[in-house]
């Protein structure tokens, strides 16, 4: 969930300083001015890019979902583990990184989807695109880990792959959340052992037990 790094690309850069200020202060909170200055780039080169600010927002949303979807992908393709490992894997970065105050790793999906999804019809379309992008790359992850056997067969009793990763993933956006409140990791380790139960997976035994039963 980490920014891409900043290029000599004038409108990555724009985008890229633009994620970190408004991922800790929210969009409608940061004028462009503070951004241009930030990135060192006229007014006029803004213009040049995005028509508007709402522009500037749909492109920021693009730009962090194809970044994210490719960290995503390179995590659930970890060589040496089990699907259902890598899954885990998954939701523990998660878990580690959305607990604390520094906005340049933080979910921009999570920071932004109330606040604009009322703002923006344009943006709201980018935000759902891009979530369900990713609950369907997270629902193959599951069938894969059912096919293996390192998730029982039991996970597909109560619906789809696709109900469990959009219920999975509405699950963690919550407790991301509820995290911004307590300003603890609390809600997310709460999140990563309902994870486990969704999952039918034993917290007290090891994936490669599971496997091998």
């Amino acid at each position: 969930m980490n920014m891409t790094p900043v290029t000599g690309d004038v409108r990555q850069r724009i985008l890229n300083t633009g994620q970190v200020i408004i991922g800790g202060k929210g969009f409608s909170a940061v004028g462009l001015n503070e951004i241009l200055k930030a990135a060192e780039v006229p007014k006029g080169s803004f213009y040049h890019y995005f028509s508007s600010k709402e522009a500037f927002g749909e492109a920021l949303l693009e730009d962090y979902f194809t970044t994210y979807l490719a960290q995503t992908e390179e995590r659930l393709t970890q060589p040496v583990a089990s699907n259902a490992e890598r899954l885990l894997g998954y939701w523990a970065h998660w878990r580690d990184t959305q607990h604390y105050c520094d906005p340049s790793g933080k979910c921009l999906a999570v920071k932004l989807a109330a606040e604009v999804s009322d703002l923006s019809e344009r943006m709201r379309r980018v935000l759902q695109q891009g979530t369900e992008r990713i609950i369907a790359r997270l629902a193959q992850s599951i069938e894969a880990a059912v096919a293996e056997g390192s998730l029982p067969q039991s996970v597909n009793i109560q619906g789809s792959a696709l109900e469990l990763a959009t219920t999975l993933y509405q699950l963690w956006l919550g407790a991301s959340l509820r995290a911004k409140i307590t300003r603890d990791r609390v809600p997310l380790d709460a999140a990563f052992k309902a994870t486990y139960a969704l999952l039918n997976l034993d917290p007290n035994r090891s994936l490669t037990q599971e496997r091998t039963q």
